[in-house]
């Protein structure tokens, strides 16, 4: 099949792709938020446990998410609200010891940047991270030979040289999986869908504390930035604080053009808490950047609760449209990347990058991540070349393959598994994976 044997030769070709970007002394910036997660190790027996303990006559079928947790009943209801549907978000707590003590949970890392960087530095390429928790647990995890950050003398050192400036930040990692039964006497609820629920305890990724050398270095050294992306907007919830980002971040932009007019700005979008934030930000970002990525989940909440443009996910000519509005109501320059478990795709203007191998290798390195739990090795990843297409990407690839959208659209099927052992920085290995072909 000619889609495997372009995996292939996208596989083939990943080791001298980032050998050049090391001669040519390229890196990819990404920004900005990191945290330590706790990262728990569910178990849907436990769940069970715990609602006969707290919750023994309460109907599984009613249970509604909290808007902010703090107690025992509010944890059990907003975890069987998110099983129950298969689906993904983030909730705010404030009872960090009730999270802790209710589950068994170890380190790992959060940020889509710092996510991103890790996927990346497990197949040697070399990036450049901003640090909000920049706490030694953090540093500790980061510390690699080709991770890089900015110190405050303005110099790239390794996570291991910096100085802790800020507040730890810890986030909470429940991943489910498709299968398992909730059981509440004689009530049963399947999970459909492998998924992961944050819960958030906020501290310095409230105000988002952005390093100065860090954009100055980037703007300096521009020419060395091949692609720059924004991330993690949705963590702040204050609108001024928000605007006054965004403003950096715009001259940011245009300082980093006028020193690179090749270079990438790549934004990532995200779960937000808050309809204004959200709403601010894509109104104000959108316009000065080249290309936005994001999930089916995100492109759904965006154009349907949003902006009122109908868009069903699980029709591809819609999601495309839906694409095209996005791209044309905010003057995003190139395209806009839609990744989900089946498929990634670009909808846009051709780019001098390859970007159907950039999708490819966001795909394996995502896809190896899921069937590991960890950033996948060269050796991981040439394992996913073995699994399947997914079956309801190829189904897509054809229509699009036959229609008249193929024109303006890079479709890729993912290699599938259907019950990832992780669900966890799937995304972030994706947009990892996307920046070695810029």
């Amino acid at each position: 099949m000619e889609l495997e044997k372009r995996y292939q030769q996208a596989f083939d070709s990943l080791s001298e792709d980032v050998a050049r970007r090391i001669r040519e002394d390229r890196f990819t910036a990404l920004g900005y938020t990191s945290n330590l997660d706790f990262l728990c190790d569910f178990d849907v027996f436990l769940l069970n446990e715990l609602l006969e303990e707290n919750m023994p006559n309460e109907d599984l079928f009613e249970m509604k998410c909290a808007e902010r947790i703090d107690t025992i009943e509010e944890l059990l209801e907003t975890l069987v609200y998110y099983c129950s549907r298969g689906i993904g978000g983030e909730v705010d707590v404030d009872n960090v010891e009730l999270i802790a003590n209710s589950f068994h949970f170890r380190y790992g890392m959060g940020g889509t940047a710092t996510q991103a960087a890790m996927a990346l530095s497990q197949v040697g390429c070399p990036t450049i991270v901003h640090l909000t928790d920049d706490s030694k647990e953090v540093c500790d995890i980061l510390n690699s030979p080709y991770i890089f950050a900015v110190s405050q003398d303005g110099e790239l050192v390794h996570t291991k040289n910096l100085v802790q400036r800020n507040e730890q930040e810890i986030h909470f990692i429940i991943q489910f999986k498709k299968g398992d039964i909730i059981r509440l006497k004689n009530q049963e609820m399947e999970i459909p869908f492998s998924n992961r629920l944050i819960l958030t305890k906020v501290t310095v990724n409230q105000s988002v504390p952005f390093s100065k050398p860090y954009f100055e270095w980037i703007e300096k050294n521009a020419e060395k930035v091949s692609s720059n992306v924004l991330s993690s907007f949705n963590c702040l919830t204050d609108k001024e604080v928000l605007e006054e980002h965004l403003d950096y971040v715009k001259k940011h932009i245009q300082a980093y053009r006028r020193n690179n007019s090749e270079g990438i700005v790549f934004f990532e979008d995200a779960h937000y808490h808050d309809f204004v934030i959200r709403k601010t930000c894509l109104e104000t970002i959108y316009s000065y950047v080249d290309i936005v990525s994001l999930n089916e989940d995100e492109l759904k909440y965006t154009l349907n609760d949003m902006y009122h443009f109908q868009v069903n996910i699980h029709n591809v000519f819609s999601c495309i449209e839906g694409a095209r509005f996005i791209r044309n109501k905010f003057g995003i320059h190139k395209g806009v990347i839609i990744h989900t478990k089946d498929y990634s795709m670009y909808v846009g203007d051709k780019l001098r990058a390859d970007i159907e191998k950039g999708l490819m290798y966001g795909n394996m390195l995502a896809t190896a991540k899921a069937k590991n739990g960890s950033y996948g090795t060269k050796k991981q990843i040439k394992e996913v070349l073995q699994f399947e297409l997914s079956p309801n990407g190829m189904s897509k690839y054809y229509l699009i393959q036959n229609s008249d959208y193929k024109k303006e659209v890079v479709f890729v099927p993912s290699k599938y598994i259907d019950k990832p052992r992780y669900t966890i920085g799937l995304g972030d290995s994706f947009v990892g994976g996307v920046q070695i072909c810029f």
